[in-house]
């Protein structure tokens, strides 16, 4: 039995709620169950210097957490004068993420700087920040369209992007882990996958014990459910 009692194949509670921040050109709320994290889109006009001159642009991310998005407070890391290595990790897992179903031709010289600020963690925090980034960026897509900032009918945004977590938990392969899973599993994973499926990423670890092939596969089945299920929570968010 899981600690939340939820199925071996269910998520948490989703939502995905646009707009939630008046000057950024796409926002979003993103919610896997307890762990919320706050994204936004920035159009910017400049591009890193090794991309200029090149007709095309770029689609960067940050990523943080606020001091008490833990049990214990963290310390800003901006006390500490540098970024760790597992936030480097997060942001630059969620840029190429989400740069994998750009057209960065059509999106021309400019830059697109995604934030995801967890103000509350219960674990999956980088999956939900994909997840609701893709919401943000699309509309930041979104507002260029409608000010007619692209040639050409070709389109900026290829497809959706979601991120999943999978893990084995007490010898049973599981869906979306909150903290209680996570810090117990024998083997946790992170699923990075297009709305049509295509793998982007795929992070796995055998925290306790090493997994089989077939353990692997069933976690792979797991996150495909999941990653629809969230594709679809997207294409009604941004509908």
């Amino acid at each position: 039995m899981r600690p939340s009692r939820r199925a071996p194949d269910e998520l948490r509670a989703v939502s995905l709620e646009r707009g939630v921040v008046k000057y950024a050109e796409g926002s979003c709320m993103v919610k896997f169950g307890d762990t919320h994290v706050l994204v936004t889109a920035t159009l910017e006009d400049r591009l890193p210097p090794w991309l200029k001159g090149q007709g095309r642009g770029w689609v960067t991310a940050e990523y943080g957490m606020l001091p008490r998005a833990t049990l214990e407070r963290t310390r800003r890391e901006a006390s500490a004068g540098k970024q760790n290595g597992r936030t480097v990790e997060i942001q630059r897992l969620i840029g190429r993420s989400l740069r994998a179903t750009v057209d960065l031709q059509a999106l021309g010289e400019r830059q697109i700087t995604v934030d995801c600020d967890v103000i509350q963690a219960d674990g999956g925090t980088r999956t939900a920040s994909i997840t609701g980034a893709w919401v943000a960026l699309a509309d930041c897509i979104g507002w260029m369209k409608s000010r007619n900032m692209f040639k050409g009918t070709a389109p900026v945004l290829r497809d959706n992007v979601a991120a999943i977590s999978c893990g084995i938990y007490n010898g049973t392969p599981v869906l979306d882990l909150d903290y209680a899973e996570d810090s117990e599993a024998d083997t946790d994973a992170n699923f990075v996958m297009t709305g049509d499926g295509r793998i982007i990423e795929v992070q796995g670890t055998a925290e306790k014990t090493p997994f089989s092939q077939d353990e692997f596969l069933a976690l792979m089945a797991l996150a495909q459910k999941g990653v629809a299920r969230l594709v679809d929570l997207q294409k009604m968010a941004v509908a």
